[in-house]
């Protein structure tokens, strides 16, 4: 675990809020990870293309956290964090 990711407390308070990942590993894998790659951009402002390969693939952090912002998970899933 890296400086400034999820803590265990922290991601057992997000995880029954997110997709589950389907029989064959379905797209809703890793979430923890991406979640962990979001934050990370925020707080060092680096450019997505250049995210560290510890988070996966940078296409798949950009694309579920541009999802997430749409539809309101993230702003959901920050607010859960922080209510503790």
């Amino acid at each position: 675990m890296g400086r400034g990711d999820l803590t265990n407390a922290e991601w057992h308070r997000l995880e029954s809020f997110l997709p589950r990942g389907g029989a064959r590993g379905g797209r809703w894998s890793d979430h923890r990870r991406v979640i962990n790659g979001v934050l990370y951009r925020v707080r060092t402002g680096v450019q997505w293309r250049d995210l560290p390969e510890r988070f996966g693939p940078w296409e798949t952090v950009y694309k579920r956290h541009r999802r997430w912002s749409a539809d309101g998970t993230w702003a959901m899933l920050l607010s859960r964090v922080q209510a503790a």
